[in-house]
């Protein structure tokens, strides 16, 4: 990791230095940072890392740098704590240049790099002394420190017969203009971190506020929706999920207390209320990868199945899909969106623990498939377990889950089991707790997958392997062994792990 930094911090002096020469420069900086983008997407983690110092995208961090002084707000707003849009007027001098309206937009074609970009701003204004001229506003950091034009930049007001002659401009900003960003640096003491970034769930956004920002929550939530078409609502999670039912608790910060709403993930289209299940935005991504798994005619058990994110892109997938959660509020959305999105004839809905309903719904089909599935058909069984807390516990339930000859590995069913990890080798440490449970090595025989960063030292993982037939299946006995201990006993929910 520290050797990304290192080139994390070449890459922005380099992204700086052709940011903020003057428009002779041909380098296009959304340009190369979209390079940059595509390189580091593929280091796992690493934009978490740079988000968790200050909640900044990095061209945020680069372009703050430079707008610091000359985009800040009034001095005055620095611990305010309710919102006063009207404190934020400031007037900074801007350079400016005089044209002919006539030749205006021919003139801002060319000079596209150098006049003002900041979003809020028009960057052609009435001239107040003649009617016939246009004030072009131009970026202040583009321009030399003795308000002249570059060469290039001459050379196009030549050919257009305009003075090249910069001019200063007192241009006023109110809180309009201003970026989240920058509002809420003025606003915290100084030196404090920063939070603009959220989850958007439909019209709500979901922050996780830090103590040294909980004094100015409210103010953070109401500049969180002014500056974000379409979101009316802002929450704060006032605690960690540890209840039976993956929910927390929030409170609402600005807007309406409105928490039924409605999100697209991966083309598809749920409802739910935010406040009463779980429903994590960031694993988007995920639920995306272990779809592109199935083929049509696979079977999908999934456990812990929420309001849907798994069970209803794998029905559309036209797989047969077995969906379960223990939570009320869940079960409901979940049947609401099976049949919001047409596939509540293609899904079956379950109401249990999840350890009741693998040992029950789960039990009984696979039973069903693995008698009917011969080498020639040859569609794949699945079962996810997403309870990150718990899920990796639950494994035990599969020793010995099965009567009957083992089949062949190649139709044994497959889990992909989510598990948080706070060791320096989070694949090791879960395929070592899957294995305990099971009571059997998977070396060799799973994959492991990092899902997300959670939190500092905290990883999501993903371990996935085909149930070993000597588990999955109840060992035959012989003389040796006694044959006494019931199948009760053996099934018996571990009552020392609740869900």
């Amino acid at each position: 990791m520290r050797i990304l930094w290192r080139l994390y911090g070449y890459s922005a002096r380099l992204l700086k230095t052709k940011l903020f020469r003057t428009a002779a420069s041909n380098t296009s900086f959304p340009e190369v940072w979209i390079l940059l983008i595509q390189y580091f997407e593929r280091v796992p983690g690493f934009f978490w890392v740079v988000q968790r110092n200050s909640f900044f995208t990095m061209p945020e961090i680069l372009e703050n740098k430079a707008d610091l002084e000359l985009y800040s707000p009034h001095p005055e707003v620095r611990g305010m704590t309710t919102l006063d849009r009207a404190a934020f007027k400031r007037t900074i001098v801007v350079p400016v240049l005089k044209v002919k309206k006539v030749v205006i937009n021919k003139l801002l074609k060319s000079l596209k790099h150098t006049t003002l970009q900041r979003p809020g701003l028009k960057r052609v204004i009435d001239d107040p002394k003649d009617e016939d001229n246009r004030l072009v506003l131009l970026d202040p950091h583009k321009i030399s420190a003795e308000y002249s034009l570059g060469e290039s930049e001459q050379e196009v007001l030549k050919q257009f017969n305009i003075d090249p002659h910069v001019s200063k401009y007192n241009l006023e900003l109110t809180y309009d203009n201003f970026k989240t960003e920058e509002i809420l640096r003025a606003v915290l003491p100084e030196g404090q971190d920063v939070t603009s970034g959220f989850s958007r769930i439909g019209h709500i956004a979901h922050l996780n506020l830090r103590d040294h920002q909980l004094p100015y929550k409210h103010l953070i939530g109401q500049v969180i929706i002014d500056k974000n078409p379409g979101i009316t609502c802002t929450v704060n999670k006032i605690n960690i999920i540890d209840n039976t039912y993956r929910n927390f608790q929030m409170e609402v910060l600005a807007g309406e207390a409105n928490m039924i709403t409605k999100t697209r993930e991966n083309y598809i289209t749920y409802e739910f209320d935010f406040s009463k299940v779980y429903w994590n935005s960031r694993l988007s991504t995920e639920h995306g990868r272990i779809i592109e798994l199935l083929k049509p005619g696979d079977v999908l058990f999934d456990v812990f199945a929420g309001v849907g994110p798994f069970a209803i892109p794998a029905a559309k997938r036209k797989c047969s899909v077995f969906a379960n959660d223990l939570n009320p509020e869940s079960y409901k959305w979940l049947v609401h969106n099976c049949k919001l999105n047409k596939v509540d004839k293609k899904i079956k809905k379950f109401n249990m623990d999840g350890r009741d309903f693998l040992l029950g719904p789960v039990k009984e089909e696979l039973t069903k498939e693995l008698s009917l599935l011969t080498k020639e058909r040859k569609n794949t069984l699945h079962i996810v377990m997403n309870l990150p807390a718990l899920a990796i516990e639950f494994l035990d339930v599969f020793k010995h889950f099965l009567d009957g000859k083992p089949c062949s590995t190649d139709l044994l069913p497959t889990v992909h089991c989510y598990s948080f990890s706070k060791q320096d080798n989070p694949a090791k440490d879960v395929q070592e707790r899957a294995e305990a449970f099971l009571g059997t090595s998977l070396e060799g025989r799973c994959s492991t997958h990092l899902v997300r960063n959670v939190a500092p030292n905290k990883e999501m993982m993903c371990i996935s392997f085909q149930i070993p037939a000597e588990v999955l299946f109840k060992k035959q006995c012989t003389h040796e062994e006694s044959p006494a201990e019931p199948a009760s006993k053996r099934l018996r929910p571990n009552e020392d792990f609740p869900e």
